[in-house]
C-alpha cells in the first residue's frame, strides 16, 4: 500500500492498517464513537502520535465564527475523519476536505467502518499553503 509518490504514504498506510485491524475485530454495525475509541487504542499500540477530536477555529474573512473538530490529527500532519455509515455520500467527502482546508493540512483520510468491508479515501488539499500552521 505504500506508494512513494504520495506524500505521507508510509503514515497513511500505518493508519489504514490500524483501521483494518479495528474493522477485522469489531466488524461493522457499531456507532462511530466505538470505532473512534478502538482506533485510538490501535494508533497508540502502533506508536503513532495523535490528538483525538482536535479542535480548531473556523474563520470567515478573518473573523472567528466557530470551531470544528476533526476525529484525529495524526503526527501533527494528517487528519483522519471516520464514519460508521452503510454508504459514504459526497457530503462526507466534502466534510473531510473542508477539515483539510480549515486546518491547512495537505493530506487526510476518510475511513468508513459502517460497510461490511472497510472503505477509505485518501484526500489531498489543493489549497494547502506550506508553513501556515
Amino acid at each position: 500500500m505504500i506508494k512513494p509518490e504520495y506524500k505521507y504514504s508510509e503514515l497513511t498506510s500505518k493508519i489504514i492498517g490500524c483501521a483494518m485491524e479495528v474493522h477485522n475485530i469489531l466488524g461493522n454495525g457499531f456507532q462511530e464513537v466505538i470505532y473512534q475509541r478502538a482506533l485510538a487504542l490501535e494508533l497508540e499500540i502502533q506508536g503513532l502520535g495523535f490528538v483525538r477530536e482536535f479542535e480548531m477555529p473556523i474563520f470567515y474573512k478573518g473573523i472567528s465564527i466557530g470551531t470544528r473538530r476533526v476525529d484525529f490529527l495524526v503526527e501533527n500532519n494528517l487528519s483522519v475523519e471516520i464514519k460508521a455509515v452503510i454508504n459514504l455520500e459526497p457530503v462526507h467527502l466534502a466534510q473531510a476536505i473542508n477539515y483539510l482546508e480549515a486546518y491547512n493540512l495537505e493530506i487526510g483520510l476518510l475511513i468508513n467502518f459502517g460497510d461490511v468491508k472497510l472503505r477509505f479515501h485518501r484526500l489531498e488539499n489543493h489549497k494547502w499553503k506550506p508553513n501556515s500552521l
